[in-house]
């Protein structure tokens, strides 16, 4: 029933790497995986083989891009095309002031237009899906005609697809952390959206963190991102896989998902990757399990040190067994 509905991981930063991706790909074989976004001036000048890196098995998985030129916008793409991404997305709801002082991200919700012309610049170049993450309004532009009227004429570009964080971007005066709570969430604006643009995808974005949830969203919306819970609570990823496949329970535990990460683990370990690098995504695993403090505080403590490797994750395993 679910198979065929949007339903992914959103782009976080600092935390949607690609060692965090293939931890959750372990985790729901099927989810959408973003990276974090990535800013076309850095992958333009920079080194784009390091930031593109990213393992096969992450599929799907689409590159976000912050940017405002159309030339450049679409070179960035092209280039993530070429590296298999199944999917650009664009950023357009990144409330943080480095990103608004390089004019992209929400404040680019005042400039439909410009967005337009991005996704026709990148769609010239590329047959791969382009999708849009917004937000549902920015400062004192918080209303249902605003909305409206950013996705009429962006929608007018070919794009189909937009991400709707339910909640408005305020530019100034709150930290981006503030701006994942602080706004109130309104899921009535992104029903009334899809209510108008029945013939767009409509996928909502923020609060969502129980089945229950998403269950409730999916009925009338084309899919969900789920952001900070999947993060925080990395389980709810191998339940979402579950409600997928119409509550076909994935026969996996905790456990083999810890013993499925030892071959990536010591592969990474062996280019110079530091294991904490790796194991701080891993840190929620436990989470509302007994124990799981034992198993957050010892490899915290553990996996920053020099030449630590898997028998980090078997020793923390064995002393939350032990202290049941």
């Amino acid at each position: 029933m679910y198979i065929d509905k949007y339903i992914s991981v959103a782009p976080m930063m600092d935390w949607t790497d690609r060692h965090c991706r293939y931890f959750m790909r372990l985790l729901n074989p099927d989810i959408r995986l973003f990276t974090e976004m990535i800013v076309v001036e850095a992958l333009l000048h920079g080194d784009h083989r390091k930031l593109l890196n990213y393992d096969q098995s992450e599929h799907p998985v689409a590159l976000q891009l912050g940017g405002n030129d159309p030339e450049k916008m679409k070179k960035a793409a092209t280039i993530g095309v070429k590296a298999g991404f199944d999917e650009i997305n664009i950023n357009v709801g990144c409330p943080s002031d480095r990103v608004k002082s390089g004019s992209f991200g929400a404040c680019l919700m005042a400039k439909p237009k410009l967005i337009g012309n991005c996704i026709q610049s990148i769609k010239s170049a590329i047959d791969s899906p382009v999708s849009v993450k917004t937000r549902i309004g920015i400062d004192d532009l918080d209303n249902y005609e605003f909305l409206q009227n950013f996705v009429s004429i962006v929608s007018e570009s070919g794009c189909t697809t937009f991400i709707i964080h339910a909640r408005k971007a305020i530019l100034s005066g709150l930290s981006p952390k503030k701006n994942l709570s602080v706004p109130p969430l309104n899921y009535d604006r992104v029903y009334q959206l899809k209510s108008e643009f029945d013939h767009l995808n409509i996928i909502l974005n923020g609060g969502l963190n129980s089945i229950e949830d998403c269950l409730k969203h999916l009925k009338s919306l084309d899919g969900i991102m789920i952001g900070r819970h999947a993060y925080r609570n990395p389980w709810f990823l191998k339940e979402i896989y579950n409600m997928m496949l119409n509550n076909q329970n994935l026969e996996m535990s905790r456990q083999d998902v810890v013993e499925r990460m030892y071959p990536y683990i010591e592969s990474q370990l062996s280019k110079g990757v530091k294991l904490n690098h790796i194991t701080r995504h891993m840190l929620g695993l436990f989470s509302s399990q007994p124990r799981a403090k034992l198993w957050r505080s010892y490899i915290s403590e553990h996996s920053k040190r020099e030449k630590a490797g898997i028998e980090v994750l078997e020793n923390a395993f064995k002393k939350m067994v032990v202290s049941l």
